[in-house]
């Protein structure tokens, strides 16, 4: 797997009435030099696991807040010879997911792929994958709010002061105060981690499902955040816990007795629907690709066809 092939061009034929125009794009939509100087944010944040680094956020032809920061990521690694995945809250299909994978296609021409299990290249919005990532993978998940002290702090100042000095205390008064009011964290998404026992770090709204993944992943996992021009790194096993009290271990969301509707699975993170034609309520897989394998996979068992 390559992810630093340059001098690449792709063509993008524009028809505008009857006449036709060429437009050459550098591979990757970027230019050399904002790749370089991503690349290196991304290595200095893979060496300071948990430690957000400042870098040059582009203008993107989608809207800040759309995936800006963690499509950057992706168009300064990306090779030729890469099997991309983009993904919007476990679905391929939605339009998010389908329009950066357009984007990415059209200036790389790499190969795009619903399955977990063969992409190099996984970005993410708001999930990760129920199947366990690989040495030979890198998740990108999109980040709207990189710090986790911004709630009780503003400035970006004493922000940086704050986690240079391990004073985290502000951390924990959230976790109090909703344990206070609610009788749990009741977090729901974007659960602080502990990460290398020195920074604490805002996952992305993941939900809490999916903080254990984090810790120890084979996978190399970052983060980018476009609006705040801040991109940081879990590296491959390392050290990521959830913050919890003693008295209030973490816990990640309980599904009871639900299994999906579709395949039948338990034991994975469930999106709970709820039908507007007769308010029934139902659950199936929010990994929708999860989903169709494992229904697949359940068909070709029982001797059908898929």
């Amino acid at each position: 797997m390559s992810h630093f092939n340059l001098n690449w061009i792709v063509f993008v034929k524009l028809e505008r009435g009857n006449k036709v125009m060429e437009t050459s794009y550098n591979f990757a939509y970027f230019d050399e030099g904002s790749k370089k100087e991503i690349r290196r944010a991304t290595l200095k944040a893979v060496a300071i696991p948990g430690y957000q680094v400042p870098f040059a956020s582009r203008e993107m032809p989608i809207a800040r807040g759309w995936g800006t920061g963690g499509l950057q990521l992706t168009l300064s690694l990306i090779g030729k010879e890469d099997v991309l995945k983009v993904i919007d809250q476990g679905s391929d299909e939605s339009v998010n997911a389908v329009n950066i994978k357009k984007l990415i296609n059209k200036t790389t021409g790499v190969k795009l792929t619903d399955d977990t299990s063969i992409a190099t290249l996984i970005q993410s919005r708001h999930r990760i994958p129920e199947i366990p990532l690989e040495e030979s993978q890198i998740l990108i998940l999109q980040v709207p709010i990189p710090e986790p002290l911004r709630v009780v702090e503003p400035s970006e100042f004493v922000t940086k002061r704050l986690h240079s000095e391990m004073e985290y205390s502000g951390a924990w008064l959230m976790l109090f105060e909703k344990i206070m009011k609610f009788g749990n964290m009741a977090t729901g998404a974007d659960h602080p981690v502990y990460v290398n026992d020195r920074y604490v770090m805002s996952p992305s709204p993941i939900p809490r499902f999916d903080n254990p993944k984090l810790n120890y992943s084979k996978a190399l996992i970052l983060f980018g955040a476009g609006r705040e021009k801040k991109i940081y790194a879990i590296p491959p096993y390392t050290k990521a816990v959830s913050l919890a009290f003693d008295d209030f271990p973490f816990e990640v969301e309980d599904f009871g007795d639900n299994v999906c509707r579709i395949c039948g699975a338990s034991s994975v993170y469930l999106d709970e629907i709820i039908d507007d034609d007769n308010g029934e309520t139902f659950y199936q897989c929010s990994d929708t690709s999860f989903c169709i394998n494992r229904l697949n996979k359940t068909a070709i068992d029982k001797g059908g066809e898929v």
